[in-house]
């Protein structure tokens, strides 16, 4: 933590000393423990940090708008530490080219972090994707969100005897679209969708392994596993080598030279 080479102000793009732009695409890995939280205000600072720094990037190098699209994709949203304002910080970003995509188990987990900023925290989320659940918060929610539809009664009557006679009667009635029972018992391969300015919908999950980059999984094939450990070590390897060239270059430039005297 005493070094800083992370260059959280540099994810969107930069500009250099001449007033050229930068525009180097960058994926920023943020791995902590999931069942140790003593160090998540750590990642929670760190978040913060990063969005203000690249608002103030955007905001007095770019005219409001970075060069190159920030997307932070927050799995296990609950479980990395509270982000301080996050709640104003996802309510300003996105004119700035930033977005985030928030991956949570249950509406509740939100609540219990964020409290009373939990609700303004979803209503800035334009789109909403649920996979599927058990909690009852989340399933009424979802219940709520999908509304109602019409549907059309017929009543059939009919009375006995000599005089029998019938009846028919048509009634308009509203029905919810999907029951908290019919959303928690949705397939394992269908989804719910709410996306702004379209009424929400169900759809298949994709497949992801009809993806043409598949086979770049570990999935695939284990020898596509990315080792953290690996690449750090190499990248200290990196790091010494440039150290050391740097060095050779400077004692190049101050050792003396041979002077020649002619008579």
């Amino acid at each position: 933590m005493s070094d800083d080479d992370l260059e959280l102000d540099k994810l969107g793009g930069y500009k250099t000393k001449q007033g050229r732009i930068i525009k180097q695409k960058t994926a920023l890995f943020v791995i902590i423990a999931d069942t140790d939280t003593t160090f998540n205000f750590i990642v929670g600072l760190m978040y913060s940090q990063m969005f203000n720094l690249l608002c103030d990037v955007a905001d007095n190098e770019f005219r409001g708008r970075l060069p190159v699209h920030v997307r932070c994709l927050l799995d296990e949203f609950a479980n990395i530490g509270q982000i301080p304002n996050f709640d104003k910080l996802i309510a300003t970003i996105r004119s700035r080219e930033i977005s985030a995509s928030i991956v949570l188990q249950t509406y509740t987990q939100l609540k219990t972090l964020y409290k009373d900023a939990a609700p303004t925290i979803i209503g800035n989320c334009d789109t909403k994707l649920f996979l599927g659940g058990g909690e009852k918060e989340t399933l009424k929610d979802w219940n709520e969100v999908l509304g109602k539809q019409t549907i059309d009664l017929s009543n059939d009557s009919e009375t006995l005897g000599k005089m029998g006679n019938g009846s028919r009667s048509y009634q308009k009635l509203g029905r919810d679209l999907m029951t908290v029972d019919e959303i928690s018992l949705l397939d394992g391969g269908e989804c719910l969708l709410q996306i702004r300015g379209a009424r929400p919908f169900k759809s298949k999950k994709y497949d992801i392994e009809k993806h043409k980059n598949y086979k770049l999984l570990s999935d695939f094939d284990e020898r596509n596993e990315f080792c953290i450990l690996k690449y750090r070590e190499q990248e200290q390897l990196k790091k010494k080598q440039r150290e050391k060239q740097e060095l050779e270059a400077v004692k190049l430039k101050t050792k003396p030279t041979d002077k020649v005297i002619l008579l």
